[in-house]
C-alpha cells in the first residue's frame, strides 16, 4: 500500500512538473526567454509562486529542464531522419530538418544554441543529450569523408549561421533558410571525399 502511495505521489509531482513546463514554453513562445519570470509562470500555471519551488528549485532548474527536454526533441528528431546509402543526401535532409526545427521554435532555438539567457549553464545531464545530437551529426559527417573537429565546426557555423540569419532578418520568410542547400553543396565541394549532392 505504501509503495502504490508513493507511486501516485511521484506520478502527480511529475504531472505538475509537466503543467509549469507546459506553461513555461507557452510563456517564452508569447514573449521571449527573458519574460520567465516565476511569478508569470505560477500565474498561467495557476499555482503560487512558492508552489512552482516545491518543483523546481530555482528560475535555472526550471531552464535546464526546458534544455533537456529541448535537446530530446532535437534528438527524437534526428531519429525520425532516414539513412540511406547517399550520405551527402542524408547531411542535406539533416540541414533542412535542423533549420525548420530551429525557425519554429525561436526560443528554443536561443536555449539550446546561443546560451542568451544570463546565468543559465545547464547541468551536465542536459548538455549530454546536446553533445548527443552533435555526434549523430559527427557521424553523418563522417559518413561523408569529413572527419576533422574544424570542419565539423565549420559546419555548425555555417549551419547554425543560417538560422541565425534568418530568424534575425526575415522571420517567418525563407531567405536564408531556403540557401541550406546550396551551402550544403559548397561545403561538401570543399570537405567531402564522397559523392556529392
Amino acid at each position: 500500500m505504501l509503495k502504490e502511495r508513493g507511486n501516485w505521489r511521484e506520478a502527480r509531482r511529475e504531472n505538475a512538473r509537466a503543467s509549469v513546463l507546459a506553461a513555461a514554453w507557452e510563456l517564452v513562445g508569447e514573449e521571449g526567454l527573458a519574460a520567465l519570470s516565476l511569478r508569470e509562470l505560477a500565474r498561467r500555471a495557476g499555482i503560487t509562486t512558492p508552489t512552482v519551488y516545491a518543483y523546481f528549485e530555482s528560475k535555472n532548474a526550471i531552464l535546464d529542464a526546458m534544455f533537456a527536454q529541448a535537446a530530446q526533441a532535437f534528438i527524437d528528431l534526428k531519429a525520425t531522419l532516414p539513412v540511406t546509402d547517399r550520405p551527402a543526401e542524408d547531411l542535406l535532409t539533416e540541414a533542412r530538418a535542423f533549420i525548420t526545427f530551429c525557425v519554429s521554435d525561436i526560443p528554443r532555438y536561443q536555449l539550446l544554441f546561443q546560451h542568451s539567457v544570463p546565468g543559465f549553464t545547464p547541468s551536465p545531464e542536459s548538455y549530454e543529450l546536446a553533445v548527443a545530437a552533435l555526434e549523430r551529426t559527427r557521424e553523418l559527417l563522417a559518413r561523408n569523408g569529413v572527419h576533422d573537429q574544424r570542419q565539423l565546426d565549420i559546419w555548425t557555423a555555417i549551419t547554425t549561421g543560417l538560422v541565425d540569419q534568418q530568424v534575425s532578418n526575415d522571420p517567418g520568410g525563407d531567405r536564408w533558410s531556403g540557401l541550406v542547400d546550396d551551402v550544403t553543396r559548397m561545403f561538401l565541394a570543399q570537405y567531402a571525399s564522397g559523392e556529392s549532392v
